[in-house]
């Protein structure tokens, strides 16, 4: 599509150039914008999203997260490493055990906004 094209398409009869050089000036590297759907992504699987809102009320073990969900072990550590990769949550180590938390409150703040909008009349 042309951009003459686009102009007649919208009705406009110009193109709005201080708009497309504002917008322009402001748009991420390619690469930044291919890391943002990468991470969305990740947003994707309900049973991680169940994850971060559990994680976003309390630190729990690999063991506690899976018997909320019921899930098996395995399949629960699956899920964190792949949060743990998109830095979406964090863990320490206590003797044997590992604790999971969120990573930080940007991620707390994802998830309130999402379940917010979705709860909106």
């Amino acid at each position: 599509m042309t951009k003459s094209n686009t102009a007649v398409l919208c009705g406009a009869k110009h193109r709005h150039e201080d708009a497309i050089r504002l917008v322009a000036e402001h748009m991420p590297a390619e690469e930044a914008l291919a890391d943002m759907a990468e991470l969305f992504k990740v947003f994707g699987d309900s049973t991680r999203i169940k994850i971060l809102y559990i994680l976003s009320q309390s630190e729990l073990c690999v063991c506690d997260i899976a018997e909320l969900l019921g899930l098996t072990q395995p399949a629960a550590s699956y899920q964190l490493k792949v949060l743990k990769q998109a830095r979406l949550v964090k863990n320490r180590r206590d003797g044997k055990t590992n604790y999971y938390a969120l990573a930080d409150e940007h991620v707390e703040t994802i998830i309130g906004m999402a379940k917010e909008h979705l709860e909106e009349k």
